[in-house]
């Protein structure tokens, strides 16, 4: 019917391509979009201008409060002050709300958390929301080496194996998504079939745990330590634990409110994710889950967030993440 205007919306990537090709008009579904672009996403972190003696005020530890007419800012956002006349006199702290002052960062470059220290401001930032009982979801955006899944495990590690436990065990799990072409499927039993997707969590395990398998078996076998596909979480309740969601930019809107709703009294939950490495065809930057929970519970004061920018992994990986 040449006479009728006819769109085609589809949320899958390839179609559109084919669309585009053929000439026929065709567009995302838009209404999940929770940003325009990726670099409209909240990042967690915020500069700000202020009197020299604010800044000397805060590291006496006199409360400084900001101003609510002078500032956007967000419930757990990190900040930077930076005195306007000398550029060079900063100080880092967090914020919970206008009426209660700016407060310091623990500072973990000494001891670590784990055995792992910080190597860049994101980082501490990172660390001081994962160790932060009172702010029970925290969400870590950052490209490829930057540190998401082993800075959520470690502090996962110490607030469960270390004396006095503050969470009864560590639940980690990720969606089933496959890179690229799939294998096909896998044989064995259920925990067999999800060895080699969670091989990621467990290398990382493993590293902590200074390549100590007896030890990291172990802990398998007591439950201290849970890994699994989130593909099977529907109808639990998590109560008492540390969460850990890894990979949940791949991830629905719907699947991650799934997995948010499962969470039981007294859990910390953690998603971690690049939304710059979607494997999922159905989602795209702005409309994954993780983009989702990042702009959706950024005024909320049970949530933090923090972008990772630099990779730490490697050389090769940084400059592949950057490049590539």
């Amino acid at each position: 019917n040449e006479k009728r205007k006819v769109i085609l919306v589809s949320r899958d990537i390839n179609m559109r391509v084919k669309c585009d090709s053929l000439g026929l008009k065709c567009e995302d579904y838009n209404l999940e979009q929770v940003v325009d672009n990726a670099e409209g996403l909240y990042t967690g972190f915020i500069t700000h201008r202020v009197e020299d003696r604010l800044i000397d005020n805060f590291y006496e530890g006199i409360p400084v409060f900001l101003k609510e007419e002078k500032i956007k800012i967000y419930p757990n956002q990190f900040i930077m002050l930076i005195s306007t006349t000398d550029e060079k006199k900063t100080a880092l702290a967090r914020f919970k709300n206008f009426k209660v002052p700016l407060r310091k960062l623990r500072d973990f470059s000494k001891k670590g958390i784990w055995g792992i220290r910080p190597r860049n401001k994101e980082q501490q930032f990172a660390l001081d929301l994962l160790m932060d009982p009172d702010v029970p979801v925290v969400t870590l955006v950052g490209k490829a080496g930057t540190g998401k899944t082993l800075k959520a495990l470690c502090s996962a590690l110490e607030q469960t194996l270390e004396l006095p436990p503050r969470y009864r065990k560590i639940v980690v799990t990720k969606p089933v998504q496959p890179v690229g072409r799939d294998i096909g499927f896998l044989p064995g039993t259920m925990q067999e079939k999800l060895l080699p997707w969670l091989a990621p969590i467990q290398d990382n395990l493993q590293f902590l745990f200074g390549d100590d398998r007896m030890t990291l078996e172990m802990h398998l076998e007591e439950g201290k330590i849970e890994i699994e596909a989130v593909t099977y979480i529907r109808g639990r309740s998590i109560a008492n634990a540390y969460m850990i969601i890894d990979e949940v930019q791949n991830m629905t809107q719907h699947e991650i409110k799934t997995v948010l709703t499962r969470v039981g009294e007294g859990t910390k939950i953690i998603l971690t994710g690049d939304i710059d490495q979607i494997d999922n065809v159905y989602v795209d930057e702005t409309n994954n889950a993780l983009s989702y929970v990042v702009e959706k519970l950024k005024g909320q004061s049970i949530a933090g967030h923090v972008t990772l920018l630099n990779g730490e992994r490697s050389e090769v990986a940084s400059i592949a993440a950057d490049i590539l």
